[in-house]
């Protein structure tokens, strides 16, 4: 088994590979699509079969998949000491031994397809906008200072033009919020958030609901990832219509 980039010639390998399943390999293809400046991937390949892939956007974010000879190969020519990276769970023994992360979750990756929505809208979010970014990321460092405690202002204000972002506003203030880019070939949800004294109240089930209004406007596929303990967002994503459909080891170092 050897491993190859993508870049030296192997494209058409890869696309003909990562096409047979858009959820799992979601991120290949949107970075590879809309990030390709960025974005870096390598295969491990025996015998002209696809064993195993990793992506590693912007020098840190890195996305695994492949057998466990795979990931082998793969984590032995990642440099990077910093970095958020989801893997195969039965992999997570061979990533803790390179890594010591500062979070570690199960990350379950649900989807939908056009037709089994439950749209459900308790209040109607509105649309956001750059204005609003000050609020969006303080919301975000609160509501989850583990994964978004580094999240700036600037950060959210450099995705509003690609992004769809809305929020619920009482008083005021911004008390919801969610995120999506919209894609033709697929759409992911990357932020849900609610301030801890508006929760219990509809607000995430009337974001989500919203978001997957508009994804099914120009796509066929939602997909929303979520922390496997997290038991009320996986249940205001299921009262949408989410199903899961594969968990990840997700670290962060």
């Amino acid at each position: 088994m050897r491993v190859v980039s993508v870049a030296e010639g192997y494209e058409k390998t890869f696309w003909d590979f990562v096409d047979r399943d858009l959820l799992d390999y979601f991120f290949f293809i949107f970075d590879m699509r809309l990030n390709r400046e960025k974005t870096k991937v390598f295969m491990t390949i025996d015998d002209g079969e696809v064993r195993g892939l990793m992506l590693v956007y912007a020098d840190y974010v890195v996305q695994l998949r492949g057998d466990r000879e795979a990931v082998r190969l793969l984590l032995d020519g990642l440099s990077s000491e910093k970095v958020e990276l989801q893997s195969p769970l039965d992999c997570e023994d061979l990533v803790l031994a390179k890594f010591k992360p500062k979070v570690r979750e199960e990350m379950v990756l649900m989807s939908m397809r056009k037709g089994e929505e439950s749209i459900q809208m308790i209040v109607v979010p509105e649309r956001l906008s750059a204005e609003d970014a000050e609020q969006v990321a303080d919301l975000m460092r609160r509501a989850d200072p583990r994964w978004w405690g580094e999240v700036t202002a600037e950060r959210i204000k450099s995705r509003v033009g690609d992004a769809f972002l809305l929020g619920i506003r009482q008083d005021g203030r911004i008390v919801s919020v969610g995120m999506a880019r919209l894609t033709g070939f697929g759409s992911n949800i990357n932020v849900i958030a609610t301030d801890e004294r508006w929760r219990n109240r509809g607000y995430a089930t009337s974001a989500v609901s919203a978001l997957v209004k508009e994804i099914f406007k120009t796509s066929e596929t939602a997909l929303i990832h979520v922390i496997k303990d997290n038991a009320p967002a996986v249940r205001a994503y299921s009262k949408v219509g989410f199903k899961p459909y594969k968990t990840y080891l997700s670290i962060r170092t």
